[in-house]
């Protein structure tokens, strides 16, 4: 026998398999039971949701010998034959296909005849909202008034573009998108059916793709077991044949954004397309982040000692657990302001992107002008321009409050202690009226002669390495200042937590594995001729002062000859 796809392989046989819509079922269940059977319903909802299975379902129970609590059981010859699709009192008929005046005139004219096996007589039309008008007209009569034995069950997916003349005739069944947390319900049992390994993350994340509609989880979930055939599916498996982006990526987009980083924003949509992702996806996807971030802001700020609120979170996101610290965290570092701002503007951008050619061109279009709103005139833009002139004097403002921490001791004659020394931090021990300790003693006391000629040679060249470098590393390591920890020779790059720009180096030296740290470590061999580990280290100004190391832009090294390694 030929492979049967999982979301007909697993069609709900009775009442009781079907998921997601009780209200809808019950009412069903009830009409069967107290024999209250209407003639013409229309089941209205979004793909998947079980409309057609419902009314195969409905039509087998309301022709079942013997039903049992509204259900049909399945072993009759009527219940076998409507399962077979051999029945002749169960006629389907596809609106897309059939919708000239003359397929209705059809059905007015089989209607005269009689059910030959059970009671009724079930027409399924389906995407009735594809009928012509003039198909529209024929029904109207015959669905107002058909025979006793005649049931008419219309499906569609637009309910707005039917006929009112039609509405009025008909009992309308609204069916609802199913929850992510029913549709990974449902997935988890038919896995255990099928006797397949899968992670629960796994199944959540195809639940989330499905958008609402199971036969998309199990079509989607087919797709990826047919990739992995006799393998336990995990969440990376499923993510990768998905073609899905992860949320992590999302972060990283967020805050090259929010930093104004336009080269990274653009590496990260690189990113995404040689994955093989799908723009219109990814930026719908993106925007539903911006959205479950909205929502938490807004629970962050009317955020009460109730611990049934981040339950409530949890389900209205439909985010896992572990991700709703990440993204609390994340909520605190952005304003509303600037997310209603990149919402509104990415909803825009994803209605062009749906109909563009140039998806690609359309998209980092749009990601431009986040990153740049002085190119926009518009008030939302204007708001977020606003907003960032107060974030940077904000962030001025701390550093003025940070100098007397940052700034070396000036002598008499104007001139630092260090004489290559940009920034200078307080040493372990030092406080107010004190004078500092040496770090060249400390050096001394700490490490070998060799290793502290070697800490001696890197922070006398370090000012030339730093501006030998291109762009963007020159940048961040402007950021920082370098230091070595006393117990150790790792160099240390230390960044003010204080400054919004510090995440975004940090972001740059540690991702992929630290290569842009390793990529450092070799530049600064090439100069000096000497190896040296880095570390990022992001604390404020007041927890420098309590920290064990030695800042090497005090050091004095007027008798160090400066030159490359590579020239000598």
């Amino acid at each position: 026998m030929s492979y049967l796809a999982l979301y007909r392989k697993w069609r709900p046989s009775d009442f009781d398999q079907v998921k997601g819509q009780d209200a809808i079922v019950r009412t069903l269940r009830n009409q069967i039971i107290y024999d209250r059977i209407g003639h013409a319903y229309l089941f209205c909802g979004t793909r998947g949701t079980g409309k057609t299975s419902i009314a195969k379902l409905f039509a087998k129970a309301v022709n079942c010998e013997n039903p049992a609590d509204g259900n049909p059981c399945g072993i009759c010859s009527s219940c076998r034959t409507i399962a077979d699709q051999t029945s002749m009192d169960v006629i389907e008929i596809d609106a897309a296909s059939n919708n000239g005046v003359d397929n209705i005139r059809q059905i007015r004219e089989q209607v005269q005849y009689r059910p030959t096996d059970g009671r009724y007589k079930i027409y399924i039309i389906d995407e009735v909202h594809m009928l012509s008008p003039g198909a529209f007209n024929a029904l109207l009569k015959t669905l107002e008034e058909p025979p006793s034995y005649v049931i008419f069950i219309l499906a569609t997916t637009e309910k707005h573009k039917i006929p009112v003349t039609i509405l009025s005739r008909c009992q309308q069944y609204d069916f609802r998108r199913i929850s992510v947390e029913t549709i990974t319900s449902h997935l988890a049992d038919l896995m255990a059916k099928e006797s397949i390994e899968a992670e629960t993350r796994g199944l959540a994340f195809v639940a989330r793709m499905a958008d609402g509609s199971m036969r998309d989880a199990l079509s989607l979930l087919d797709q990826c077991i047919a990739f992995y055939p006799g393998q336990a599916l995990t969440y990376d498996k499923v993510v990768d044949v998905l073609g899905a982006a992860d949320i992590s990526i999302y972060a990283s987009l967020l805050q090259a954004i929010s930093s104004r980083r336009l080269d990274q924003v653009m590496n990260l949509i690189d990113q995404v397309i040689m994955e093989g992702r799908e723009l219109g996806r990814f930026l719908s996807d993106f925007l539903w982040h911006l959205r479950n971030l909205l929502l938490l802001k807004d629970a962050e700020d009317k955020q009460t000692s109730d611990q049934s609120r981040d339950t409530s979170s949890e389900i209205v996101l439909d985010v896992s657990a572990e991700n709703i610290e990440r993204m609390k965290q994340e909520a605190s570092r952005i304003s509303t302001g600037s997310l209603l701002y990149m919402i509104r503007t990415l909803s825009d951008l994803a209605s062009q992107v749906r109909y563009a050619t140039q998806k690609r061109v359309i998209l980092e279009v749009g990601f431009i002008k986040l990153c740049r709103p002085d190119m926009e005139a518009g008030p939302d833009a204007l708001l977020a321009r606003i907003e960032r002139l107060e974030e940077d004097i904000a962030s001025q403002a701390a550093l003025q409050a940070a100098r007397p921490y940052l700034s070396a001791p000036v002598s008499a004659s104007g001139d630092s202690p260090g004489r290559g020394a940009a920034q200078a931090v307080s040493a372990p021990g030092e406080s107010a009226g004190e004078d500092p300790p040496d770090p060249d003693q400390i050096l001394e006391e700490r490490f070998s002669p060799a290793q502290a000629e070697d800490l001696r040679r890197i922070a006398a060249s370090w000012r030339k390495i730093v501006s030998s470098i291109s762009y963007p590393m020159r940048d961040h390591l402007s950021q920082a200042t370098i230091a070595v920890a006393q117990d150790s020779d790792v160099l240390l790059l230390l960044f003010d937590a204080d400054n919004i720009k510090s995440d975004n180096a940090i972001l740059f030296f540690e991702k992929n594995n630290h290569e842009n740290l390793d990529l450092l470590s070799e530049i600064v061999a090439e100069k000096t001729g000497k190896k040296a580990a880095f570390r990022c280290v992001k604390e404020s100004p007041a927890q420098r002062k309590q920290e064990s190391f030695i800042d090497l832009t005090r050091i004095h090294f007027d008798h160090i000859e400066i030159e490359d390694a590579q020239d000598s």
